[in-house]
């Protein structure tokens, strides 16, 4: 069984911005290619798993997405960093429009996402690592049964809300290699 690390998108890979979805905006965070480096060379496979939900809300449209994820891509791959994974989920429950209007199982904090990712790539979660910046990252990785779950502060406001005790808070990438 594999060990993965999932991780979310904005916020931990990239500035968080209001619905990123132009490459022009998109802003990789200094270090983010080293640091993934390191976690491959440390047998992980990284999972990249993300709320979209600028496509339900109709702010962008899925080959946007598509567009900006395979010139991210793209950019890892110039930079040594192999991507095993990229999940994504486009429903909002309340301000979807449209088709987009749902609940969804893959919607963090649910854990669809990582359990399909699981299945897929012969995952063993306990063994694994998740890592994001939002309180509902850090709740699909617990309803998943993810091992190690960090909640890294990257500049994007943390709910002010009690962090669960499985959950560490970090201020970098670095500090999580240095725990593995």
């Amino acid at each position: 069984m594999n060990k993965a690390l999932f991780i979310d998108r904005d916020g931990v890979i990239n500035r968080e911005r209001n619905y990123v979805h132009r490459i022009g905006d998109f802003e990789f965070l200094p270090g983010i290619f080293t640091h993934l480096q390191k976690f491959n060379s440390l047998g992980y496979l990284i999972i990249i798993i993300t709320n979209q939900a600028g496509i339900g809300r109709g702010i962008y449209t899925v080959e946007d997405y598509n567009k900006l994820t395979s010139w991210m891509l793209d950019e890892f791959k110039k930079n040594k960093v192999e991507i095993t994974d990229v999940y994504f989920d486009p429903y909002h429950p309340e301000h979807g429009v449209g088709e987009y209007r749902k609940e969804s199982y893959d919607r963090k904090p649910n854990p669809g996402m990582i359990l399909k990712a699981s299945k897929k790539h012969g995952i063993n979660l306990e063994k694994s690592i998740l890592i994001g910046d939002k309180l509902s990252d850090i709740q699909a990785g617990l309803n998943a049964g993810v091992g190690d779950l960090f909640l890294i502060n990257t500049g994007h406001e943390i709910e002010d809300v009690k962090v669960p005790i499985e959950c560490k808070l970090v201020n970098s990438l670095d500090e999580v290699l240095k725990m593995q």
